[in-house]
């Protein structure tokens, strides 16, 4: 295998290096360029909440099962 310094083929390796670093560039460039940026609404709530109570009778309150007096 020839070394690509003597041959002279570094200066081909190099120009295509350089060719995919500057097709990445204009690829983002395009990117952030051509793409149309849209805005989101600002979302506001209602920051007063009637606040109902929802009042569950217990009709039962003597259950069937017994809690735990410790708790671990």
């Amino acid at each position: 295998m020839k070394n690509p310094f003597e041959s002279g083929h570094i200066k081909n390796y190099i120009l295509f290096y350089i060719g995919v670093v500057v097709i990445m560039i204009l690829f983002f460039v395009a990117s952030t360029l051509f793409t149309d940026k849209k805005e989101i609404p600002k979302k506001v709530f209602n920051t007063k909440v009637d606040k109902k109570e929802d009042v569950v009778e217990n009709k039962n309150s003597a259950t069937k099962f017994k809690l735990i007096d410790v708790n671990y």
